[in-house]
């Protein structure tokens, strides 16, 4: 006998035709009450607790109550619920969030947060419709239980999906942006100007056409006027949006400064191979075009086709044969 049709039978006689969703909605209320407490001890934080016991002067409370904000605040009280506990996996968190775009403090923070409210959101709607479902006919617990937690699984997955599509297209976006600003780099670095001075330059030309990689170079710049030194910078860039390109690029430039070799020579050698190779990925594209386009030409031409000149044919082979029937 299955165990759920016993289940379903039991609620059924002590609680009624509702009894399963009934069961349902308390034991997911009690999984929340039970989750409450953990989510909402929150750590002592000894540094927080240092700055509240110096004397702070009243122009330094108001730079601190102007650079906190209420969403941030909220949020760090369920830092420990939203954030992984362990150092690499939150590293690679962050830097997953970084090649989305997303380059807030809080990025992990606000996309488990999302994660949890999506899934609990979608899981409500379930429920309703579930209870919509009973109402208007019997529903057996394997089907109440699809419908409340099927909802839940697409709402938590819904942030992770969003975020895979940024990081692709912003990888996209850099690949296809990036020979034109290497050669945009290299016409400024024989004009005359610096390393620097052209990263700064090319960033803010390729802003219309290419965000992305826009923000890329900016933050190389920003880090740089910082005081932090220009290979590191570089290798966090390579590191930070993953494309292969740009991290050799970062290798041929770490190289050039190693050994004292001209920049400009470097950057016109590697911009002949990325044109190159932007080429070869315009001819790849032009040759699997064919192969894409077979399937739909079979789809949407080999059918129409088959009945325009096979139709009449067989329409006159079946009148032929109804009136050779007895009595047609």
């Amino acid at each position: 006998m299955n165990p759920f049709s016993s289940i379903n039978t039991l609620l059924t006689d002590y609680l009624g035709p509702l009894g399963p969703l009934m069961a349902v909605g308390i034991l997911g209320l009690l999984l929340i009450l039970i989750a409450l407490p953990t989510v909402m001890k929150r750590q002592r934080d000894r540094f927080l607790e240092l700055k509240e016991l110096q004397p702070d002067a009243g122009s330094g409370d108001k730079k601190r109550a102007l650079r906190r904000t209420d969403k941030v605040d909220k949020l760090e009280r369920f830092a420990q619920f939203l954030e992984p506990q362990k150092k690499d996996e939150l590293s690679a968190a962050k830097l997953k969030m970084l090649r989305a775009g997303y380059t807030s403090k809080n990025a992990v923070r606000m996309f488990h947060a999302m994660q949890f409210l999506l899934g609990i959101m979608f899981l409500v709607l379930g429920l309703i419709y579930a209870l919509i479902k009973s109402i208007n006919g019997e529903l057996t617990t394997s089907s109440m239980l699809m419908y409340a937690l099927l909802p839940c699984a697409v709402g938590y997955y819904i942030p992770r999906y969003w975020v895979d599509k940024r990081v692709e297209k912003r990888k996209t976006e850099i690949i296809e942006g990036f020979p034109d600003a290497l050669d945009m780099m290299l016409v400024c670095v024989e004009a005359g100007q610096s390393l620097d001075q052209s990263i700064i330059r090319v960033g803010r030309e390729s802003r219309i056409g290419y965000p992305s990689l826009a923000d890329e170079f900016d933050m190389i710049a920003q880090e740089v006027k910082a005081g932090k030194e220009r290979i590191s910078v570089l290798k966090d860039m390579a590191e930070r949006v993953g494309v292969p390109d740009v991290a050799s690029f970062v290798t041929t430039l770490v190289q050039s400064a190693t050994f004292g070799t001209s920049v400009a020579d470097a950057l016109r050698v590697y911009s002949a191979d990325m044109r190159d190779k932007r080429i070869m990925r315009a001819e790849e594209k032009a040759n699997m075009l064919p192969t894409k386009l077979t399937l739909g030409t079979m789809l949407f031409t080999v059918p129409p086709l088959l009945i325009i000149l096979i139709g009449p044919s067989v329409y006159g082979i079946a009148t032929m044969l109804g009136n050779m029937r007895p009595g047609g």
